[in-house]
């Protein structure tokens, strides 16, 4: 293994803690080629697929590439928007915006660097990007309030592996999950008594979060338990009875099972029992992606009405509004204790250090 140095070590560097905020990733564009690109890498990652990989490896190449990217592009093309994709332009929006609230927090800039785990906005040119500010300390921010390993293991796992080839590597803090920090919870309810007001405040809340195979929450991933626990607590948080509300989830691959209950038969299901109004809500995506204004606010909306519902409404994602920043700057203050108010641990002025390194034979 040859490791590198990013950038040369100089004595005088004045070391800064930096944030990684990490989310899932997108095509490059709405079309074929780029999604199945962007499908390819997403599929083959073992933490998403667990299945050995001969067998996956000629499902994948030989049923999904050749079948999937002509649909989902076509479902990109009915979001995209200002020459990208959803998320990416909402993900830029929560960088700006976080990196501006930690600055009204601290009265100092962080640097905050915005990665995707698959596709462009790579997880190694944010961490060079970091590097390159001095960021000898590192908070990772993955934006997925419930941990799984599909995801927050995922995004670990990258961050390791370009780690494994940096010669001086930086002090290193992870945040697993923050599915019932309190910030989080109250501003979810909160968003949702703003669109009661705006709309209904008597239609049934159902909340959807993305499946994993049940498989992987027997083999011991918590993300089941997760959702369960924001479910209940934003429940609370509105004064929910259970029958004002449903948990479900959405996005299912392949034939395996799921987590259940599905939210596309969980429609079905109360517009045949005489539910007409429901309110959609999904707690477990920071950001709006194709998964919620396609598959959950159209694609869903249709299936619900179709089934007899009357009224169908989709309650966006936190995105980079205020109360969401100042849940994730709290976040980010707990995980970074002891951090944000030292140069990597030392009480000497850069100064300083770089005349006593000059004295010992240092050449900067």
């Amino acid at each position: 293994m040859k490791y590198r140095s990013p950038t040369k070590h100089c004595h005088d560097d004045d070391a800064v803690t930096g944030v990684l905020m990490v989310n899932l990733g997108t095509p490059d564009a709405p079309d074929k080629a780029s999604v199945r690109r962007y499908l390819k890498e997403f599929l083959w990652d073992p933490r998403v697929v667990e299945m050995a990989r001969p067998i996956w490896w000629l499902v994948l190449h030989s049923i999904i590439l050749n079948t999937r990217p002509a649909r989902s592009a076509r479902a990109y093309q009915s979001v995209w928007r200002n020459g990208e994709s959803p998320l990416m332009e909402i993900s830029k929006a929560q960088h700006t915006a976080l990196k501006k609230a930690l600055r009204d927090r601290f009265d100092f800039d962080v640097p905050v660097a915005l990665a995707m785990r698959y596709g462009r906005e790579s997880i190694a040119d944010a961490l060079a990007q970091l590097e390159a500010a001095h960021a000898r300390r590192i908070l990772v921010l993955p934006m997925y309030p419930q941990y799984s390993a599909t995801t927050t293991a995922s995004v670990f796992d990258a961050v390791n592996a370009e780690l494994m080839t940096w010669r001086w590597l930086p002090e290193m803090r992870f945040i697993n999950q923050y599915h019932d920090h309190p910030g989080y919870i109250s501003a979810l309810a909160e968003s949702v008594r703003q669109f009661k007001r705006q709309h209904s405040d008597s239609a049934l809340l159902l909340m959807s979060f993305h499946g994993i195979p049940k498989e992987y929450f027997d083999k011991g991933d918590p993300y089941y338990c997760h959702c369960q626990k924001t479910a209940r607590l934003l429940a609370e948080s509105l004064g929910l009875e259970p029958s004002d509300y449903r948990v479900t989830f959405q996005s299912r691959l392949g034939p395996r099972q799921w987590l259940t209950p599905y939210t596309n038969e969980t429609l079905k299901a109360l517009a045949a029992d005489g539910v007409s109004n429901v309110q959609v809500i999904c707690p477990g995506f920071s950001a709006d992606c194709l998964e919620t204004l396609e598959e959950i606010a159209v694609e869903n909306r249709d299936l619900f009405l179709a089934a007899g519902g009357s009224s169908y409404e989709y309650i966006p994602c936190l995105n980079d509004n205020d109360a969401h920043m100042a849940a994730l700057v709290d976040i980010v203050a707990l995980h970074t204790s002891g951090w944000m108010n030292t140069a990597a641990g030392s009480t000497t002025e850069p100064s300083v250090t770089k005349q006593r390194a000059l004295a010992s034979g240092a050449d900067q």
